[in-house]
This record gives structure tokens, C-alpha cells and sequence, in this order.
């Protein structure tokens, strides 16, 4: 395969992955907004609808809203440019592409968010933790799978 076909399966994959998380976000809207929280394992697990206009954890609260959201938008803007030319860049799979592809689906996924309605649709809600939406799941899954590449890559050029 190519490296320009490889660069167009995984651009496939980013826009299949910003995809679903904007359909779950689509659905979430229409069927949660404005309703109260749907138990789906009664004190863990529920569904809820949020507008989140922050980051991760409210980090951000501190900073007035009308400063907050262009600086959102643009170190968003920035972070997932930059990501989508570091995972299309080079044309050989490897666990840390993949981390990478990730995290830029789920950077990308929010970052439409803010642009095209002004807040982050959150959703899902476990007990003890902030409402998070599929594009938070990919930002998760993607930093933990890049933490352990490097741990492993670490711990091979230790043994080497």
C-alpha cells in the first residue's frame, strides 16, 4: 500500500471516528435534552445531558466565558491541527499512530463541537466523575495506549 493510500485510510478511520461520536452526541441532544437522567445501573451509570463550555473537570471555571471560549477555540484549533499532521505524517502503523489517531478523534470531535454550537454535548456520567461525551473515551484510550508505548519503548532502549 501506498503511503498516500495509508494516509487516506487513515483519514478514513479520524472521519468514521469524529463521526460516531457525532452522531452519539446528535442523538443525546435530541433524546436527553431538557429530561431528567436515564438510569441505566441504578448508582453507577446514567445518562445526562450537558452543555459543557469548559475543559476537562472545569479546569478552565476561573477564566471568564467570553475570554475562555475564543482561547478554546483557538489552542483547540492548533492542538488538532497539529495532531491530524503528526498522525498523517510517515506511512508505518505503529501503537503509538494509533494512540495518536485517538486522541485527535476525540480532540477533532469536541473542537466541531465548540465551533458549530459554542459548548461540548457531555453525556454519559459513571458516579464520582464529570459527564463525558465518546470523543473524552478517545482522548482516554489514546493517552493511556501512548503512555504504555512509551513505557515499553523506555523499557526496551533500558534493556538494549
Amino acid at each position: 500500500m501506498s503511503a498516500r493510500a495509508k494516509q487516506l485510510a487513515l483519514l478514513g478511520i479520524l472521519t468514521f471516528l469524529v463521526g460516531c461520536d457525532h452522531a452519539t452526541k446528535y442523538a443525546a441532544k435530541a433524546d436527553l435534552q431538557g429530561e431528567p437522567p436515564h438510569k441505566l445501573i441504578v448508582g453507577i451509570v446514567d445518562l445526562r445531558y450537558v452543555e459543557n463550555t469548559d475543559v476537562a473537570f472545569n479546569l478552565l471555571r476561573w477564566i471568564p466565558e467570553s475570554t475562555r471560549a475564543p482561547i478554546l477555540v483557538i489552542t483547540g484549533g492548533l492542538a488538532a491541527l497539529f495532531l491530524g499532521m503528526v498522525v498523517l505524517s510517515g506511512s508505518k502503523f505503529s501503537w503509538r499512530k494509533l494512540a495518536l489517531l485517538l486522541v485527535t478523534a476525540g480532540a477533532v470531535g469536541n473542537y466541531l463541537d465548540r465551533i458549530l454550537r459554542g459548548y461540548v454535548v457531555d453525556f454519559m456520567h459513571v458516579e464520582h466523575w464529570p459527564v463525558f461525551n465518546v470523543a473524552d473515551i478517545y482522548v482516554t484510550l489514546g493517552g493511556a495506549l501512548l503512555a504504555i508505548t512509551m513505557l515499553a519503548d523506555r523499557r526496551v532502549r533500558s534493556h538494549a
